[in-house]
Parts: structure tokens; sequence; C-alpha cells
């Protein structure tokens, strides 16, 4: 049985949760706001050298594949931040005491495995990230002579217990770095560390969540997503000035009604726990914007959520929800919204009023019809509806002039079978996903979608595609495998933006099969080639009508009455020429 494969709002709602479906709506989203983006930097662009009067102040030397730390970088005195990251290097050379000014070292996804004790006397350093290195741990301790540091990066480097001596040495630090590791606790030193506003703990083995950070009361964010947690102590009540709290894919079945007291919290996510409900004193949060419940078994839709007028982004994905109550109209500040992989059976109008919504995901639930109120929507940019059960493609669809990308795929269940000509009215239209459905022809108005950058059909019953789409200049990814096509538009070359074109499965006469294995640029010079051949054909023909009239044989209108007569007379005579053979065979019979 071969996996159906589908597009859907996820893929869309990685904007902000600010971490990232296969292809719905449902599933590309989600990642609530991190500060930095600590469990997933992005690349960043190469940075020439800073200079100022001849002197050096900045220097990037990060993936080069260099195998050692030039000798010349350590003649730069006045260096303040160096990149080294993402090299091969092996060793940091004790030649590294004289970057006397540096305060930034990027040294992560390196073969690092111990760290020499002249690293300790780079006084002025603020930031050091000694990530993705096969460190040993013995060398640790040359970090806590690094009085001055502020932010500390120690991902992915096989810790099973932080050391308690940079605990006991490090007061000025800020931010924590301890994702991907093996730590099943803190040190109870770490309290010295008073000012840290941040700590990193995703990915690492802590079965419940470390009372020691209870005491550290300038914490904004924490980060204990992917771990094993089962309990959150009362005493988090004490973290006042925390912002941000990640817990998702945890086994919590609770949260301690003492939450409540973190006043300033305005990014949580419990997604993917065992949770059955909220506490009621949840309702008495006043900041909070961003909510991550999805993967929940939710006995009812918490209420406490219609009391948090500043709500702009929350995910409700697979909670078993069927209604929402009248209440959750009021969250008129709303800009991303995820019910999929629900059990709504109809579009929930309490929806509507939400003019200031961006992105909705319905996707995987029973909803088989939208009402008018959805034209309240004026600002939705992104709709995933894939994995529904519309038997006609939804024409209220056309009153959210502002959509740009749209989830249509029906893997399962009921499928449409057309789409109507009035999908011109979505002039902002960047991305149409309609896979696995049974539409048998695009209409010709698809061509004036103008700002088209991906169209998805594949898994449908296409049996050719319209010229007009030839005039789509945006169009970046054609996606048509598996349908009934045969044959190319002659000018779909013409598409310069066209990066990737998908034609398996379908019985490709026009280019050949072969060709259209070939990829993009055999199809296209397999088209140029073709159109030139027709081109030429078509001159030699006039050329040869027009030599025939110059010739005094009769105007071109008599010209082609003389090769109609010419054609039928020849039909004829090879009939005459058939029926003695079938009489003689007769006759011999």
């Amino acid at each position: 049985m071969v996996e159906l494969q589908r597009s859907g709002c996820d893929d869309a709602l990685d904007v902000h949760f600010s971490k990232a479906r296969t292809e719905s709506l449902g599933d590309v989203c989600l990642q609530i706001s991190r500060h930095g983006q600590e469990d997933g930097k992005p690349e960043k662009e190469a940075v020439p050298p800073v200079q100022v009067a001849g002197r050096l102040f900045f220097l990037d030397l990060g993936n080069q594949q260099q195998t050692t730390i030039p000798s010349e970088v350590f003649c730069l005195g006045d260096l303040e931040e160096l990149h080294l990251e993402g090299n091969l290097i092996e060793s940091i050379p004790g030649e590294i005491h004289r970057l006397k000014n540096v305060k930034v070292l990027y040294l992560n996804k390196n073969n690092i495995q111990a760290i020499c004790e002249e690293l300790g006397e780079l006084k002025c350093l603020q930031s050091l990230d000694l990530s993705s290195n096969p460190l040993s741990h013995n060398s640790l301790h040359v970090i806590s002579k690094l009085q001055a540091l502020r932010q500390l990066r120690l991902y992915d480097v096989n810790l099973d217990e932080f050391p308690v001596q940079i605990c006991k040495c490090l007061h000025h630090v800020e931010l924590l770095g301890l994702s991907g590791n093996q730590l099943r606790c803190l040190p109870k030193e770490i309290v010295n560390l008073r000012k840290l506003r941040e700590i990193y703990l995703q990915k690492n083995i802590f079965e419940s969540f470390p009372i020691e950070l209870c005491h550290l009361l300038n914490l904004e964010i924490i980060d204990l997503e992917q771990n094993l947690v089962s309990f959150i102590p009362e005493e988090v009540a004490s973290l006042i000035n925390l912002v941000k709290l990640f817990l998702a894919h945890n086994n919590l079945s609770s949260v301690p009604d003492m939450l409540h007291h973190c006043q300033k919290l305005s990014v949580l996510d419990l997604s993917n726990n065992l949770l059955h409900r909220l506490p009621p004193s949840f309702k008495e949060f006043t900041e909070m914007s961003e909510l991550g419940l999805s993967g929940n078994s939710l006995e009812k839709f918490p209420r406490q959520i219609c009391h948090w007028p500043s709500l702009c982004l929350i995910y409700l994905k697979n909670t078993g929800l069927q209604v929402l109550p009248a209440s959750f109209a009021k969250l008129t500040e709303m800009k991303i919204l995820d019910l999929s992989e629900n059990q709504f059976d109809a579009f929930p109008k309490q929806i509507c009023p939400m003019s200031n919504l961006e992105v909705l995901s319905l996707d995987d639930n029973q909803i088989c019809k939208i009402p008018l109120q959805v034209a309240r929507l004026s600002k939705l940019k992104c709709l995933g509806l894939t994995g529904n059960k519309f038997s006609v493609f939804p024409k209220e669809i056309f009153l959210l002039e502002s959509l740009e990308r749209l989830y249509l795929g029906q893997d399962k269940g009921i499928k449409f079978t057309s789409l109507p000509e009035d999908i011109s009215k979505l002039q902002n239209l960047k991305e149409l996903h309609l896979e696995n459905n049974c539409v048998e022809c695009l209409p010709p108005s698809i061509g004036l979608l103008t700002h088209l950058e991906i169209l998805n059909c594949h898994n449908n019953l296409l049996q050719e595609l319209p010229d007009s789409i030839c005039q789509l200049q945006g169009l970046q990814e054609l996606l048509v495998q598996n349908n009934q096509l045969f044959q190319l538009p002659g000018n779909l070359d013409s598409l310069q933006k066209l990066q990737l074109v998908l034609l398996d499965g379908n019985p490709m006469m026009d280019p050949p099969i072969e060709v259209c294995n070939q990829g993009k640029l055999a199809i296209w010079k397999y088209l140029k080639e073709k159109r030139e051949q027709n081109l030429k054909a078509t001159k030699i023909q006039a050329w040869w009508r027009g030599l025939m009239v110059r010739k005094g044989c009769g105007t071109f209108a008599e010209l082609q009455k003389l090769m109609k007569k010419g054609k039928k007379e020849k039909k004829e005579k090879e009939k005459g020429k058939e029926k003695p053979g079938k009489g003689a065979k007769g006759k011999k019979k």
C-alpha cells in the first residue's frame, strides 16, 4: 500500500511558536518563540572582518574545514569576536591566551576533546560556545576561571553532571545552555548563579522540575522540553520574573495551581503531556500571549484561556475537542490558531470574529462546509483544511481575499472532482495544495493567479494542464505526480522561476517518460527542440503555399480546396481497392 503524501497548514505554522508538518497546516507549525532560539540557532551569513583604523575587531572563520586555528589569528590583539564553529579543529593551542581582548568565542561543532589551561586567561571573555564537541569532562574546570563570562553554551557534549566549580565561580552568567546532554539533576550550588536569566535544558533526562531553579529569582526563560518531567514543585511560584516556560514532551499529568503567581508569564508550552485540565487559577494570567496544549487529552475546552485578552497564538492540535465555547470569540487578538486533528464536524463559527487571525489550521477534522461569516477573517493568509469531508470545493473560501496559502488535500474519505473558475479571485495566493483528490482538470483562470509559487495537485485525475499555466511567471514548484497526464503545455519552459517539476506516475508521451525521468533540464530541452521543429515545418509549409500561388496555381483558398479534394479522392480510391479484395476472398471461400 502506497503511503499518501500530504500538504497542510502546519507547514506554515513555524512562523512563531518558534520551532516548526509533513505538509498540512497542522504539521508545519509550531514552536513557541524563544529568545535567541537557543535550541536551533539559525545558520548565520558570512560576515566580513570588521576593521577600524587598521584594527581588527571581528573575524569569522566558521565552516571552512579548518583543522587548526591559524597561527596568524593570535597576532590580532584587538580582536573582540572570533567565530571558529563548524570546522575540524581538534585542540585549542596555548597561544589562545594572546587574545587578551576577545569577548565572544565560538568553537562549537568541532572535534575538540580537551580545553587548554590557557583559555582560562581570557579575562575579558563574556560569551563562550563549546557545544557539539567530544569534550573531556576533566578539562571543564578551566571554564570556572572565566569570571567575566555572561553566556555559556555546552549543548550536546554528553554531560551527565554539571561541574560544581563552574557554579561556585561564575557569578555573572546570564545564559546557560545545557540541552542535549544526559543530566538528571542540577547541583545545589547552581543557586550561586543569581544573575541567571535563561537556562536551556531541553533533551536531557530530568524526571522532575529542578527545585534549585526556584531560587534563581531573575530567571525569565526555562526550557525543559523533551525530558521525563512528571512533577513541578509549588515553589515555582517564587519565579516572579518568569516570562517563558517550555515543558512540552514530558510526563506531566498536572500543573501546580501556584504557577499563576508568575504573573509575567507570557509564553507557556505544555504540549504533548498527560494533562486533562488546567488549574482554575490560570484565568488570572494577564500577560499570556502564546499557549501550547497540543497532544493532551483534554476533558473539555479550558475556558480559562478565554480570560487572556493578549492571547495571539494557541496550539490545540490533537486534544479531542468537538466544540468551542461562545466566549472563545472574545480572543480578538488571535493571529495563529491550530485546531487540527480534533473532532469538529462543523467549522467553528466562534473563530469568525477574530479579525486579526493570519494562520488557521483545521486539518484532519470532520468539516464538510464553511459558513459565509468566514469573510470576516479579512487578514487570514494561511488556511489548512486538509483531511476533512468536502465533497465539492468550498466556494466560501473565495471570500478570503488576503489568502496566500491554501491546503485542501483530501487524503481520506470524500474527495472533490473540480476546481471552480472563481479560483482567480484569490489574487494573493502563493501556494495551492489540492493533493489526493479526484480533480480531472484545472480551469484556464488558474493562469490569473500571478503570485502563485507552488501548485500541488499530485494524486488526482488530471488529463492535461491548461496552456494558461504558462502565465504563472512566479511559479517555483509544479507537483503533478500520479495523475493521467500524457502531454505538457508547449511553452512550459517559459516559466523561468520554475525549479521543481514532478511528473512521476503519469503516462507521459510528450515529452516521453524517459525524458521526464531525466528532470527539468531534459524536459526544457525537449520542449524547445519540438517548438523549433514545429516552427521550421510551418515556415516550409508557408513557403510552399506561397510558391504555388506565385506560379499561378490559384489563390491560397483555391489551393486549400484542391488539397481537400485530393485527399477525398485518395480515400475513395483506397476504399475502391479494398472492395475487390473482399469479393475475391469471399469467392475463393
